[in-house]
């Protein structure tokens, strides 16, 4: 799984709350947020058993979300993080809406966020027609490279960061201008008052999500701490367990609960490395020689 993809699964899971008020003018009338959400990943994962976990290239989610309208007690909120151009992109969402529907028999929303950098890329239906039969699925989209920079600035909702920050990742821009427009963004969000919770998910996604080079990342990373007083928002150690863990539970089911210590120690490294960190760091965190290191990312095509 690759850095941008464990970054969103998290993002989205951390802030969902955020996620839907952003889609949804009128969330507090639609969605019982006092009544929490259930992530069906495991579930979802079920359903589509033929899916390479190892290597998959998009980011999807299944989530149990109460409804306010009586008779409703529930409904799936289904969305899928879109990050290139797939020609079965949209029979893919066709697929994941049947197999859903089939099993839990309930109402279903299925929402695109398509993070590519395409403008003119933004499947919104699947058709299909043999004999006088026909079919037609559309599902919501959302396009992030044409969004307003401005406006998700100025918006009170956190999950605004977050796709400021993957709109600043689309834009070519130099490394010595991007360590500026990180740190604008980081004094936007610490300016608006955040849970200390979701401030802390939104700082790891704006730090590993938009990447710099080395000597541009240590400047950053600087003046984060000048801005904070700290570093912040955790530990690089802490982080990648976080985010492996997340990433790694689907695989680590799926192997069974024995996994050798020699293949954990591999998963770490490539997971450590697909998120964008220093091979001197993955060193510290995986307990292997800088060397060594090296030698399981090129083995597993990495370098």
């Amino acid at each position: 799984m690759k850095r941008n993809d464990i970054l969103w699964k998290g993002i989205i899971e951390d802030l969902f709350d955020d996620f839907l008020r952003f889609l949804y003018e009128d969330a507090e009338e639609i969605f019982d947020f006092d009544r929490g959400f259930e992530f069906l990943d495991k579930e979802l994962e079920e359903l589509f058993p033929e899916k390479d976990v190892e290597n998959v290239r998009f980011v999807d989610k299944l989530v149990k979300v109460y409804h306010r309208e009586k008779g409703e007690q529930w409904l799936l909120f289904h969305i899928e993080v879109q990050a290139y151009r797939d020609p079965k992109f949209s029979e893919r969402m066709f697929t994941y809406y049947y197999r859903i529907r089939d099993r839990y028999q309930k109402k279903i929303t299925a929402w695109a966020i398509f993070s590519d950098p395409f403008k003119n890329y933004r499947p919104d239906h699947y058709e299909d027609s043999f004999l006088g039969t026909q079919i037609i699925y559309r599902f919501n989209t959302y396009k992030i490279i044409n969004q307003d920079s401005a406006l998700l600035e100025a918006s009170p909702n956190p999950f605004a960061t977050v796709i400021q920050t993957s709109l600043l990742s689309l834009q070519n821009t130099p490394d010595s201008d991007l360590v500026d427009l990180k740190l604008n963004l980081v004094r936007n969000l610490l300016k608006k008052g955040f849970s200390k919770e979701k401030v802390r998910a939104l700082m790891n996604f704006l730090r590993l999500y938009v990447r710099l080079n080395s000597e541009k990342s240590a400047i950053f990373e600087r003046e984060i701490k000048t801005i904070t007083g700290k570093t912040y928002p955790m530990g690089i150690e802490e982080l990648i367990l976080d985010l492996e863990r997340k990433a790694g539970e689907k695989i680590g089911e799926k192997r069974g609960k024995e996994i050798g210590k020699e293949k954990r120690t591999v998963e770490i490294v490539l997971d450590s490395y697909d998120i964008g960190l220093e091979l001197d760091v993955i060193s510290k965190i995986s307990r292997l020689s800088v060397s060594k290191v090296k030698k399981i990312l090129k083995e597993n095509n990495r370098i």
